[in-house]
């Protein structure tokens, strides 16, 4: 965009995606006036690590994204510890809790997701962990020989559990379902790391409601099953997924559908606001544009790039393959695609002992690809990156194929 067509532009959210459409603003030759605002009082940093190094480093640090001084430098204004309060699309103004208004040309609403409290009677006594804030007051309870019950066995469930262990607690996984990781893992990639949690002395539990938790003698007392039992525990966290920031958008009078609802090039219904990353939904071409909304610490970043560019008068559409991961203990979890859109799943075993759990649908696409590998192993994430690439493509390949590790992947692309 040339100069004299700048215009304003003011993002709402102090997190990774809002931090990188920034500096894509800035990478892109935009010359206007940009500005960030962020609720929390420390810099815009990574949220994947607070479930894992920030709870076992010696010496845990938050990884900052955007510096003070780097948006200085930048001419980007960051304004942190600011909590915007309403939306006003008429005068296309945003009014901050303390009054002031900030006007904008352009708008892209980053406001991210929260822990969701869990529903039971004396659910708001567990511990969530969403913010850098939460993990480091979670670290600190964590201590060798505290007992820790983790409700939920999901990404952040898994993590956190494994993250105690390391520290040396006792732990119990509680989930009110049949299985580990949901939809989002196939049964058999999540059964590995379940069985490693098990070996590490993790009490598993599935099939376990939790009928509420109370607080006795300095302790907490969370009830399960159908009340009667009993765990005493130092800590109880609750990993039972997040919730949407959608509450000024939709006070602002924006669409809602499990998020703020974008286009696939993250126009909301507002032609002057964006939105990206964990607060919004958006149909996906890779699945039928099927409406879906993404918790992953890469699709905030590419989001927040086609975000960025279209801010600046482009019309590009954000359909990137979904990528997640997951670290537990020594062993490492790649997920390319949603094998939930998968009806038929086809294994590749390795010489070398890895294997590639590989989903396709009912046209035979693939659709998802996945993984699990420790040190020493992890050329096998070569392959997801393959796989990536077949997914993008909307490749068909026979099962045979998928199937022989004779068969180099990349010659299917």
């Amino acid at each position: 965009m040339a100069a004299e067509h700048a215009t304003r532009v003011v993002i709402v959210g102090g997190g990774e995606c809002a931090a990188r459409a920034a500096a894509v603003l800035r990478e892109r030759g935009f010359v206007g006036p940009v500005v960030v605002i962020g609720e929390e009082a420390v810099a815009p940093y990574e949220r994947p690590p607070l479930s894992k190094a920030v709870l076992t480093d010696d010496e845990p640090a938050a990884v900052t994204v955007l510096s003070p001084a780097h948006a200085a430098e930048r001419a980007i204004e960051l304004r942190l510890g600011d909590r915007v309060a309403m939306l006003d699309r008429t005068a296309r103004e945003v009014e901050l809790s303390d009054g002031t208004r900030i006007g904008y040309d352009r708008l892209l609403l980053a406001t991210g997701a929260r822990a969701r409290q869990l529903p039971v009677p004396g659910g708001e006594r567990a511990a969530t962990l969403r913010s850098l804030a939460d993990a480091r007051q979670l670290r600190t309870r964590l201590v060798s020989g505290a007992s820790v019950v983790v409700i939920g066995a999901g990404f952040i469930g898994l993590e956190v559990a494994a993250a105690a262990r390391q520290r040396g607690c006792r732990v119990t996984v509680i989930e009110a379902l049949g299985r580990a990781m949901g939809r989002g893992v196939p049964d058999s990639v999540a059964d590995v790391l379940v069985k490693r949690h098990i070996a590490e002395q993790v009490d598993v539990r599935f099939d376990t409601a939790v009928q509420g938790i109370e607080t006795q003698g300095g302790v907490s007392v969370v009830r399960v099953g159908s009340g009667s039992e009993s765990l005493v525990a130092d800590v109880v966290l609750a990993g039972v997924g997040a919730i949407p920031n959608t509450e000024l958008a939709e006070c602002a009078g924006l669409a809602i559908d499990n998020g703020i609802a974008v286009d696939s090039a993250l126009r909301t219904s507002d032609p002057a606001v964006w939105a990206a990353g964990d607060c919004c939904s958006m149909p996906h071409a890779l699945y039928g544009d099927t409406r879906l909304r993404f918790e992953s610490w890469r699709m905030a970043r590419d989001q927040a790039t086609v975000a960025a560019a279209n801010l600046m008068g482009s019309d590009e559409t954000c359909h990137p393959v979904p990528w997640f991961w997951s670290d537990q203990y020594d062993l490492t979890l790649q997920i390319v695609g949603l094998p939930g859109f998968a009806v038929d799943e086809v294994i590749r075993s390795n010489t070398d002992g890895t294997w590639v759990h590989f989903g396709l649908d009912a046209q035979g696409r693939l659709v998802a690809a996945s993984t699990v590998a420790g040190p020493g192993k992890m050329g096998v994430f070569k392959s997801i990156k393959v796989a990536e690439r077949l997914i993008a493509a909307g490749a068909t390949p026979l099962p045979s194929v998928l199937a022989d590790p004779a068969i180099n992947l990349r010659s299917l692309i």
